[in-house]
């Protein structure tokens, strides 16, 4: 196991859609194991393969920060079945430096996928658990959580990731606290 480096937007690996995973073996075992040591280093609650340089549908997912891994989320291809009802919760991402901002979901998902000792699952989530769900599957289809926002908040991210990036202060950008 590895720490992996977390891609940073504006890089074009996280707007392209992952590839579905077809053959679920040790190796991948061991990249979503290096996937779960960086989201925890990170800090981080979740984070997507696509966020690390990998086009596979796999997310990891612990929204348990007093018991970490002991609600410990390792999904394979997984897929929103259902939504219920509607929450604004404010996101802020491993990938997307500096920046937070408030984003509406689904208050309440259902998740079908599979883990990584080749079993189905399904999972009924609410409220955190539900919005870092979605916040993750987005990312596996090559969306950010800065593209739920309005144009203008985004164009205004834009702009000060531009500046960011013409006074060199992008690399040394930390991450926002509020992590999905």
């Amino acid at each position: 196991m590895a720490l992996l480096k977390i891609r940073k937007f504006p890089d074009p690996v996280l707007k392209e859609p992952a590839r579905p995973v077809e053959n679920i073996d040790g190796k991948l075992a061991g990249f979503i194991d290096s996937m779960v040591q960086t989201m925890y280093a990170a800090p981080g609650v979740g984070l997507a393969a696509p966020q690390v340089g990998e086009s596979s549908r796999v997310i990891v997912i612990d929204v348990d920060h007093d018991n970490p891994g002991k609600k410990l989320l390792k999904l394979i291809n997984p897929q929103i079945v259902e939504t219920h009802g509607s929450i604004v919760w404010e996101e802020g991402c491993l990938s997307v430096v500096d920046f937070t901002a408030d984003v509406k979901r689904a208050r309440e998902v259902l998740v079908r996928a599979w883990t990584p000792e080749q079993e189905e699952v399904e999972i009924e989530a609410d409220d955190l658990l539900a919005v870092a769900l979605q916040h993750e599957i987005d990312h596996l289809e090559g969306r950010l959580f800065i593209d739920r926002i309005s144009r203008i908040k985004r164009e205004l991210y834009r702009r000060k990731l531009k500046k960011m990036m013409r006074d060199g202060e992008f690399e040394k950008a930390k991450s926002p606290s509020v992590l999905i």
